[in-house]
């Protein structure tokens, strides 16, 4: 892929759940965002030929079309391709890797690649009504709640968390200390501007006319280690898994543009970063919190590369369990790791966690002069995927 760059990008502040983005159907909300990066990064839409979208939960009528429909809503031209992808918690990375492939393949020669959720949202469904139901009371099954389910044992993805933390010997008090730090870190990159530099606002409705959105919603200025040891576990009597360290809720958009770098230089882009390569690896599902540790140990060894031959790692965090876990497993150094916050301070809406940390990712290059990133997470129902990128 050395002729396929990641260029421009930009995201929604992230919402909280049933927040202030809650009143925006996913593909209005993605189709703004997606317009205004083209706007921002003075890109035609007429120029981009494909959009490559995710989103894990439909919810609304035209979610299952929302490719097309974002396409469209940001001004892309009609003759210009749609392709969803659903890569559980890497959708939003996948949707990087699908618009490179396309690119690399000679199949387009500049697209967007991004997703948006909007999990306030989603709907409940009757299962079986179609075919009719028989007489009584029937179960009402929300949608939301098979997203965060293991589809093999129907474990909540926070008791998978506690079976990894069971079966590694990780404690509470870790996991409640890299929580305060995930929040301590979002705020510091809020504070110094550093995440509004990827923010796209975006106008929600609200009582009497507009509002603006434009920052993130959940991180938490109160979050110290002593005040998230008070917190009850969540999945488990006795368990280790609370609120406190386990991501949140979110609503969001995000998007990058991915081209051959001719394509991306005449519409005046500087190209941003590289995919050098990628790795996806099946693990137990009833640990899928394990997912990246064989993902980048693979990818690493694949290129011929060391944990210290990274310059930031960017790991979903999901709970703070998967990263501790990865940091120790792997070794990798505790100040090159989510720099600026995870799922736990910012939230980790599937489709859009990927795109979200690649921006991080490239920020972080061009600041600092570095060379490589690595992008990781877990995935429910027991995946890792890990890609590795290099500064432009």
């Amino acid at each position: 892929m050395a002729d396929v760059v990641i260029a421009g990008g930009g995201r929604s502040g992230l919402g909280a759940f049933l927040g202030g983005l809650s009143g925006l159907e996913m593909t209005a909300l993605a189709g703004q965002v997606a317009a205004g990066v083209l706007a921002r990064d003075g890109v035609a839409p007429g120029a981009v030929d494909h959009m490559v979208f995710t989103t894990t939960v439909p919810s609304d009528r035209d979610s299952l079309f929302a490719a097309r429909v974002v396409g469209i809503r940001a001004g892309l031209p009609e003759e210009a391709g749609a392709l969803g992808v659903v890569r559980a918690c890497a959708s939003g990375l996948q949707a990087i890797l699908s618009a490179a492939q396309q690119v690399a393949t000679g199949h387009s020669r500049l697209a967007m690649a991004g997703g948006g959720e909007s999990y306030s949202r989603a709907p409940h469904s009757v299962v079986g009504l179609r075919g009719g139901l028989p007489r009584g009371g029937q179960m009402m099954e929300d949608m939301l709640d098979w997203a965060y389910r293991c589809p093999f044992s129907q474990e909540y993805m926070g008791e998978t968390a506690e079976n990894l933390a069971e079966d590694f010997g990780h404690q509470r008090a870790a996991m409640d200390e890299w929580g305060a730090m995930s929040q301590a870190r979002a705020l510091a990159a809020q504070q110094s501007g550093f995440l509004a530099r990827q923010i796209v606002p975006v106008k929600v409705p609200v009582k009497g006319g507009e509002a603006v959105f434009d920052t993130d919603e959940c991180i938490r200025r109160d979050a110290t280690p002593e005040k998230l040891a008070s917190l009850r576990p969540v999945f488990r009597q006795g368990g280790v898994v609370t609120a406190g360290n386990a991501s949140t809720v979110n609503d969001a958009a995000a998007f990058v543009l991915v081209g051959e770098r001719a394509a991306v230089e005449a519409q005046g882009l500087a190209p941003r970063a590289r995919i050098i390569d990628w790795h996806v690896v099946g693990v137990p599902p009833r640990i899928m919190g394990h997912g990246p540790v064989p993902a980048i140990g693979q990818l690493l060894a694949r290129n011929g590369l060391g944990v210290g031959d990274i310059d930031v790692f960017e790991i979903n965090e999901a709970f703070a369990a998967v990263n501790i876990h990865a940091e120790r497993e792997l070794g990798i150094p505790r100040d090159l790791h989510n720099p600026y916050g995870g799922g736990i301070s910012l939230g980790h809406p599937p489709g859009v966690t990927g795109v979200r940390m690649a921006l991080n990712a490239m920020q972080h290059l061009e600041d600092t002069g570095g060379r490589r990133a690595v992008l990781s997470m877990c995935l429910g129902a027991g995946q890792g995927m890990a890609m590795l990128i290099e500064r432009a």
